[in-house]
């Protein structure tokens, strides 16, 4: 039985600017597959290699596979089901999956507009891949559909998701497959190497509000520092890689494995042969200030950090649990470590102002990461800030939830104003790094990857890709009110979708009810109780320490 996966053709100019950056996804489904039994699996990227609509017919048809999978993050939604439409058409016996986040939260909005897909696999998938692949070996598909965990399908006119699956309990054991891409077309530009994105964990045990991870993975595992020291070392030896990123959202939280896992990779001289980055967050950093050379000894030379917001204000409203003053220290302490920092900033809610714009900038240069990212606020569609705010979004063209459009419009600005807002900030704050900073900060790795980092932005913005603005008409501050962002208005929430919001807003209201009627009842029990002890001087309710008085 043959299995294709096509990671689809969606650009933007965030991420991307760095380089191209390989699916993991496809390697840890390929991994889990094969350890199955599923030997014929082919992978197309047709984003790395900009495989447009004809080209990926004549690949389908050649390959003319039994199961067709993709997967999608919310900006790529729509690509992803122009593959399995495409599919549809050129081989339509084989099984359409599509999996991936947006799908999982929003299946009843994918299946309504794209009603040529078969079945949506919700969260983690290499468990319930593996099953869905079997019952189609086995010809129990689509008969047992129902009886596999972890599934969305229409069936007739009604949208049936089965029960949930639980998440994979034992990491270890999943052995992701590198071998299915093209080495070659991912570099990291800054150093100009090959760049791999393991996974050390999944899940976070944070609830921030404006994101989704920790919906998604649900509950947070952590894989043996030494498996994941042999997978890196794998990708080096076969595939030469020079330089990784930790895909866990915050990979320093079990801070017991963390150094484990740096400790291994010292031990093999790998520090030597490869460096690395991850994401995580300013209370870890200050946790750790002690062992930052001993990380930096490690290979690590990249932290980017989730500071968020200038105005505590709005680190509050996303539930960020850190402060200002925290985020200025935990750079100080990462560049005296001389590991590279990058301090990222939400901006585009709809309190943003000039002002808070101009905070924003002074806030960075005042705090000096190596470098600095303003991402425009993207209300998640399955979060629980999105629920909050949702009278207040007018865009639901899900293609520009990207991090580079502004969605959402400031009382106080307009889209086309808060975007020349932004690029006035990268304007300053690059061009005073790379005339005061990057050419004379240190010798040796420091200057060559500041150097680097610089032309990754050079070149975006040469090519008018950096933040999309060649497709948006940006050209400076003389054509902010005449940027165009196309928005395809004739995006809609799905009817299914906006039920099923208010069904689980109904359910959570009525569970919170449920909720505060316990406590009331447990304080008037209580109340009941200290009130017939209160005679009794030997069981009278008292205070911590002993006393009969409460301290205010």
């Amino acid at each position: 039985m043959r299995i294709v996966f096509v990671h689809p053709n969606y650009h933007s100019g965030g991420a991307e600017i760095a380089g191209n950056w390989p699916p993991a996804w496809v390697a840890y489904l390929a991994g889990s597959l094969k350890a199955a039994g599923f030997t014929d699996i082919h992978f197309i990227d047709a984003m790395t290699h900009h495989i447009g609509p004809e080209a990926l017919r004549a690949k389908l048809a050649a390959l003319q596979p039994d199961i067709i999978g993709t997967t999608a993050i919310t900006p790529a939604i729509y690509e992803a089901e122009e593959v399995l439409r495409i599919a549809s058409e050129v081989v339509p016996n084989a099984l359409r999956v599509l999996g991936g986040i947006h799908a999982t939260f929003m299946f009843r909005q994918v299946l309504e507009e794209a009603p040529w897909i078969d079945v949506i696999v919700r969260g983690e998938g290499e468990e319930i891949m593996t099953a869905l692949a079997q019952a189609v070996r086995d010809g129990r598909y689509p008969a047992d559909r129902r009886r596999i965990k972890g599934l969305a399908f229409r069936d007739g006119e009604e949208i049936v998701a089965t029960q949930a699956a639980s998440t994979v309990k034992n990491l270890d054991a999943i052995d992701p497959d590198w071998s299915l891409l093209d080495w070659d077309s991912y570099i990291y530009v800054p150093l100009g190497v090959k760049v791999a994105i393991p996974n050390m964990a999944r899940g976070c045990p944070f609830t921030c509000s404006f994101c989704s991870q920790w919906k998604f993975w649900r509950d947070y595992r952590v894989r043996d520092p030494k498996k994941v020291v042999d997978e890196i070392e794998r990708l080096v030896n076969d595939h030469g890689v020079g330089f990784f990123i930790l895909a866990d959202e915050e990979p320093t939280i079990n801070k017991k494995k963390f150094v484990e896992f740096c400790q291994e990779l010292i031990d093999r001289g790998l520090p030597d042969r490869i460096k690395w980055g991850i994401n995580t967050r300013v209370t870890d950093i200050w946790r750790d200030r002690d062992l930052l050379k001993f990380y930096r000894k490690a290979g690590l030379v990249h932290v980017s950090l989730g500071t968020e917001a200038a105005a505590q204000l709005k680190l509050d409203l996303f539930n960020k649990e850190t402060t200002v003053a925290q985020n200025k220290e935990a750079i100080r302490l990462l560049r005296e470590a001389d590991i590279f920092t990058e301090a990222q900033f939400i901006v585009g809610l709809d309190n943003e102002t000039a002002e808070t714009l101009e905070e924003t900038y002074r806030m960075a240069w005042d705090w000096q990461p190596d470098l600095a990212n303003w991402s425009m606020y993207t209300p998640w569609p399955f979060t629980p800030l999105f629920q909050e705010i949702r009278d207040k979004v007018e865009v639901f063209d899900f293609s520009k939830y990207n991090f580079v459009t502004p969605i959402m419009k400031p009382e106080a600005l307009s889209r086309g104003e808060l975007l020349d807002g932004v690029m006035k900030n990268y304007r300053r704050f690059y061009m005073k790094k790379a005339l005061l900073h990057y050419p004379w900060r240190g010798t040796g790795f420091r200057r060559r990857y500041l150097l680097g980092c610089l032309k990754a932005f050079l070149k975006a913005g040469v090519g008018r890709t950096f933040y999309d603005l060649g497709k948006a008409g940006y050209w400076g501050p003389q054509t902010k009110n005449s940027v165009d962002f196309h928005f395809d208005d004739s995006r809609k929430i799905a009817p299914a979708q906006t039920a099923d919001w208010e069904a689980a807003a109904d359910r959570a209201a009525r569970a919170a009810e449920r909720r505060e009627a316990v406590r009331a009842q447990g304080k008037e029990r209580a109340a009941e109780r200290n009130a017939a002890l209160a005679g009794v001087p030997d069981l009278a309710p008292m205070a911590c320490g002993g006393g009969k008085g409460q301290m205010e």
